[in-house]
Formats: C-alpha cells, sequence, structure tokens
C-alpha cells in the first residue's frame, strides 16, 4: 500500500461502511433480518473513527486545522450513540420500522459527516502527516484492531 494516497484508502472504507448498511436495509426490505452486514459496517465504522481520531486527526488538529477536527469529533460522538443505539434495535427483530429507520438515519449522518471530512480533512491526510504518523496509519489500515472498550472521546462525554 506504499503508493496509495490515504485519501483514496479512507473514502474508500466510507463507501464499504456505507455499502454494508445498505446491503442490510436491502435484506430488510425483503423480511430478512440478517445483522451480519450492519454488524461488520458498524464494526469497520467503529474502526474507522479510531483510526481518525488516534492517528490523522492530531496532527492534521496540530497543524492548525483545528475547528474541522473540532466538528468531526463531535459528529464522530453522534455516530457512535446513533451506532449504539442501532445494536439495541437489533435484538427486537418483530418491529423492523424502527430498525429501517434508524439505518437511514445513519446513513444521513455519515452523507453529511462524509461531504465534510473528505473534501477537508482528507487531502491534509495526504500532504501533512509527518512521515512516522504515515507509516503507522498505513499499519494499522492494514492490520490494526481497535483496543477491546475503547469508545470514541466524545461518546465518553
Amino acid at each position: 500500500m506504499p503508493d496509495v494516497l490515504l485519501s483514496v484508502v479512507l473514502q474508500r472504507e466510507h463507501h464499504e461502511i456505507d455499502c454494508g448498511v445498505a446491503a442490510f436495509i436491502e435484506k430488510l426490505d425483503g423480511g430478512c433480518v440478517d445483522p451480519e452486514p450492519l454488524c461488520a459496517a458498524l464494526e469497520a465504522l467503529r474502526r474507522h473513527i479510531y483510526l481518525e481520531e488516534t492517528f490523522l486527526f492530531p496532527p492534521i488538529r496540530e497543524a492548525g486545522l483545528i475547528m474541522p477536527i473540532a466538528v468531526m469529533m463531535r459528529e464522530h460522538g453522534q455516530l457512535w450513540h446513533a451506532m449504539d443505539a442501532l445494536v439495541g434495535l437489533l435484538d427486537d427483530t418483530a418491529d423492523h420500522e424502527p430498525l429501517r429507520e434508524s439505518c437511514h438515519r445513519l446513513l444521513g449522518q455519515l452523507e453529511q459527516h462524509n461531504s465534510k471530512e473528505e473534501p477537508i480533512v482528507y487531502p491534509h491526510a495526504d500532504s501533512d502527516l509527518p512521515s512516522q504518523v504515515h507509516a503507522e496509519l498505513i499499519r494499522f489500515i492494514e492490520v490494526g484492531r481497535v483496543p477491546h472498550g475503547w469508545v470514541c472521546q466524545q461518546a465518553a462525554r
């Protein structure tokens, strides 16, 4: 992955997460509650948030992009709470409508979030990261795992 732009990899993760939620909704619309695509997408989103808050955001914030990073962090907290609510709804498979609505709401939140993050923050991933941070981020993308029990900063408040 050495010659790949980080912005491209991060945007691809956004797309894969969206597709996982959409696949769950499609099956749900067909009357099947198959939590696997949704759980995989939520796990990928939690991992994505972790890598941003741990590796990507600190050096970009230090370089002066303070307010956009603050907005991204706040929105991560909102996304985290939305994911927790969705997991809770998976226990009640009798009524699909609240689950469907929550999935659509999450997709809307992701669209709003990604529409800011991709053009404003991600270009800095390609140009402003110290080489050591860049290498750590690439390593994490390839093999990293979120530490057990980790919660994003704004969700922990």
